[in-house]
């Protein structure tokens, strides 16, 4: 019961994804199956008929060659095509699903609150991704499928027996199924413990791996780089141990299937003697009766991988089941234009919100908050550190859930502090902004963010590769790349978290200079305890304690008078 309440979200993905296209695979599995079988037994049937035939000279020239050696040749064609068939539908099937299930889960992390998840644990996030959603092939290739064909294979044994003897067929047919899932569900059952510990092993000998060699300057000056290595070390002997009892696991599994497979056709053995003793079968239809069981136990055995897997495989299904449900859970309403008055690009009401998301039990660090920004308006959110601008503009941004109230907001880009930047060419850096926009037009709005000087005297140019981090630019280059990419969206409404934090003083004015001129027609709203990016704003809203205190225009008394208590260049 807990077996199937952990897989069917999962098993719902894959028929729900293409159905008809599981399904064919799995026929065209059981075909190949099949003709496999009656390749083998036809060709005994033949080799055995036809020796006997020729120790009769009546009989050789009257024994027909021709139909069977066309069912042999019919039955290996049709194996091959349908071997191909089947590895080539069931992958292609597989693939597309594990496809979708990372999409569902990208969709999952693009839920509010989930990318601060991402950054505390992205080592383990990252595993989702990648070992656990491969995990989950082997639900579909190395245990349903395996075991469709299996089942086949045995009615099959049993129904064609049948027609030599009922009882030796429905004997043979009971007896396949009882063993071959017997020891499958022994194998699964002994191997759970093991398979989950191999799949934590893995997690965290990569996890330590990437530690080690990404963090081995910091390891080495804190004095933790013998520790990190025996860390290392642990998991990858861990690891060992799970694989040396899943190895131990699949010998016995191998031997009892072979053990299986021989009595299976010494009864066979014995009752189709006492058949041809008794006149009832002669030597070509024993001789095809045997291959038949010959051939039985192997379907079964194919489960052994399966049934190895499948506590990893169980695993993986109840660790993503949560994030995928996640998926289908609506997120904040982000409202379109279409949504707000004409005059209105932002409308906040009574908001709630806590930085450790829909969860927190404690007081909420925004209460009440109700703001309003017009077309074409700049605001500045002006206040100390942890008065709760960084968590307002997270909600605004849809990175953050609100705990109560509602956040309408029309397209915006954000711009933080950091610049999140790949290790990869300049080019598909900025076009993470616009997947479509040509070089002409990185090149535009490279010389509009002051960048395309310094890009042009690159050896490679847009081509450049940058290191982890955007290693290879300075903080005033990383900024200006950011307010290029800001720029490849044409969006109504700026939202700029200390987009000047950390850069020297001219760098500064240069980057405040480019975006004021190009935010005409915008709006913006930016979150500051700076003077010159607050004087951007032609409005400036104070808050303190997750409380909106003030709120003043540029012309009010107040408006230079609260600029001024504001940190200088």
């Amino acid at each position: 019961m807990k077996l199937s309440r952990d897989l069917h979200p999962v098993l719902a993905l894959f028929f729900a994804s293409d159905k008809n296209k599981l399904l064919t695979g799995a026929l065209l599995a059981a075909v190949t199956v099949l003709s496999g079988m009656a390749l083998l037994g036809l060709s005994g049937w033949f080799i055995t008929a036809t020796a006997i035939a020729g120790l009769n000279v009546s009989l050789a020239f009257m024994f027909d060659v021709f139909m069977p050696s066309a069912g042999i040749r019919l039955l290996a064609l049709g194996r091959t095509a349908a071997r191909y068939g089947e590895r080539l539908v069931t992958h292609d099937a597989t693939l597309a699903v594990l496809a979708a299930l990372r999409e569902r889960l990208f969709l999952g992390w693009a839920q509010p609150e989930a990318a601060r998840r991402l950054m505390v644990r992205p080592a383990q996030l990252l595993f989702r991704l990648t070992g656990d959603i491969d995990a989950l092939d082997s639900l579909y290739l190395r245990i349903l499928v395996p075991l469709a064909s299996a089942l086949v294979a045995a009615l099959a044994t049993g129904i064609a027996l049948s027609f030599i003897d009922v009882y030796l067929g429905i004997s043979i047919a009971i007896w396949l199924i009882a063993t071959g899932l017997g020891i499958a569900y022994l194998v699964a059952r002994g191997a759970r413990r093991a398979a989950r510990h191999r799949s934590y092993g893995i997690e965290a000998l990569r996890a330590r791996s990437i530690d080690l060699v990404a963090g081995q300057t910091e390891l080495l000056m804190a004095g933790r780089l013998t520790a990190q290595k025996a860390a290392l070390r642990a998991a990858d002997e861990y690891l060992a141990r799970a694989d040396d009892t899943l190895n131990q696991l699949e010998a016995r599994a191998g031997a009892a299937y072979s053990v299986v497979g021989s009595l299976t056709l010494v009864a066979t053995l014995l009752v189709v003697a006492v058949l041809m003793e008794n006149g009832v079968i002669g030597a070509p239809v024993a001789a095809l009766a045997l291959l038949l069981v010959l051939t039985a136990t192997e379907p079964f055995s194919a489960l052994r991988r399966g049934a190895l897997e499948l506590g990893r495989t169980v695993l993986a299904a109840r660790r993503l089941n949560p994030r995928l449900q996640d998926a289908d859970s609506p997120t904040v309403k982000q409202a379109s234009v279409l949504f707000l008055s004409e005059d209105l690009i932002l409308s906040l009401h009574d908001v709630r919100a806590h930085p450790a998301g829909q969860d927190a039990s404690d007081t909420s660090v925004l209460q009440d908050i109700s703001l309003k920004v017009a077309r074409n308006e700049r605001v500045a959110l002006i206040g100390a550190s942890g008065a709760g601008k960084s968590t307002l503009m997270a909600v605004i941004a849809g990175e953050l859930a609100a705990q109560s109230g509602t956040v309408q907001v029309a397209a915006h880009s954000l711009l933080t502090q950091r610049t999140e930047l790949f290790q990869d060419s300049l080019r598909d850096n900025l076009r993470l902004a616009d997947a479509t926009a040509n070089d002409a037009r990185l090149w535009d709005v490279l010389q509009t963010a002051g960048l395309a000087d310094d890009v042009a005297k690159m050896p490679n140019g847009l081509d450049t590769r940058l290191g982890e981090g955007g290693l290879g630019l300075s903080g005033g280059q990383l900024r200006r790349l950011a307010l290029a990419r800001l720029l490849l969206r044409d969006v109504p409404l700026w939202l700029l978290d200390e987009p000047t934090e950390g850069l020297d003083p001219q760098t500064a004015r240069d980057v405040l200079q480019r975006l004021d001129k190009l935010a005409a027609g915008r709006s913006l709203l930016l979150a500051t305890h700076v003077r010159r990016e607050a004087a951007l704003a032609n409005r400036l809203v104070c808050m303190e304690h997750g409380r909106i205190v003030m709120d003043v225009m540029r012309g009010d008394t107040g408006f230079d008078l609260v600029l001024n208590t504001l940190r200088p260049d």
